[in-house]
């Protein structure tokens, strides 16, 4: 059994992939937001929080042979999660994560953390829209209050989303529900309708739609600032399917494979 944490849009695919090489698939997702992940054989699905102790229970309890976390490219707190319990239940852990969509030279102000973002963000005195999920929203409201600086959050359409948004002070006027990843014409018609003067982004990757983001900022004058992704520690980490699962199959014992 592989325990896969995913959630992104790579999941279907990481997981078929994983089963077509002979494994059986556990697909851990903190919440249960639909995910496709189609009929493959050999391929469950669990959905809740799991901190450390829950997941080393969970290996031990399903007979984990190994843990691939596919979890966002931000999720530093899942990912520490992976790596404690992979070293606790002694299991491997192999990461995936999506190349960088960014590039340096692109028309982009790079922030080091949010705290850091929110201040960059309200300095040009304009309306600023967050496309950066719902989980770091406080520090952008805590800046843009006191400067009178319009402030704009497109987030999930789950009720998990729009609570955050509205526990951090956001009211609920400002609060754009949204599945993406959204068009350059999507986003050109939200920086339009709102007058959006900077957005704010994280590295996504392709799937997440930042390039998109970046070109609608560029044709209607609007500036794009993106924080960058956390620092990985030391660790066997990919960008790519293919190499990741010939990775788990040369880790794996292959006594342990489906048949």
């Amino acid at each position: 059994m592989i325990l896969l944490l995913g959630g992104t849009a790579e999941t279907a695919r990481l997981s078929a992939a994983i089963a077509e090489a002979g494994f059986e698939v556990l697909v851990s997702t903190s919440t249960e937001i639909p995910l496709p992940l189609g009929n493959e054989t050999g391929v469950s699905r669990r959905a809740g929080p799991l901190d450390v102790d829950a997941m080393v229970s969970l290996v031990r309890e399903r007979g984990v042979r190994a843990i691939v976390d596919a979890t966002h490219p931000y999720a530093s707190g899942a990912h520490d999660t992976a790596r404690q319990a992979a070293a606790r239940a002694n299991v491997p852990c192999l990461v995936f994560v999506r190349a960088a969509a960014i590039r340096e030279d692109d028309p982009v102000l790079f922030a080091s953390d949010h705290e850091t973002a929110a201040r960059l963000a309200v300095s040009f005195n304009a309306p600023v829209l967050l496309t950066i999920g719902s989980r770091n929203l406080l520090p952008y409201v805590r800046a843009a209050g006191p400067a009178g600086i319009p402030l704009f959050a497109r987030v999930l359409p789950h009720a998990d989303s729009i609570g955050a948004c509205r526990k951090s002070g956001l009211p609920f006027s400002c609060i754009l529900p949204g599945r993406g990843p959204f068009t350059v014409e999507e986003n050109c018609s939200v920086i339009r309708k709102y007058r959006i003067g900077v957005l704010v982004t994280k590295d996504g990757g392709m799937e997440g739609g930042v390039r998109a983001k970046i070109e609608a900022a560029q044709k209607e004058g609007c500036r794009v600032v993106a924080v960058r992704r956390p620092a990985g520690a030391a660790r066997s980490m990919f960008d790519c399917i293919p190499h990741l699962v010939s990775a788990l199959s040369a880790t794996v014992p292959p006594e342990i494979r489906r048949l």
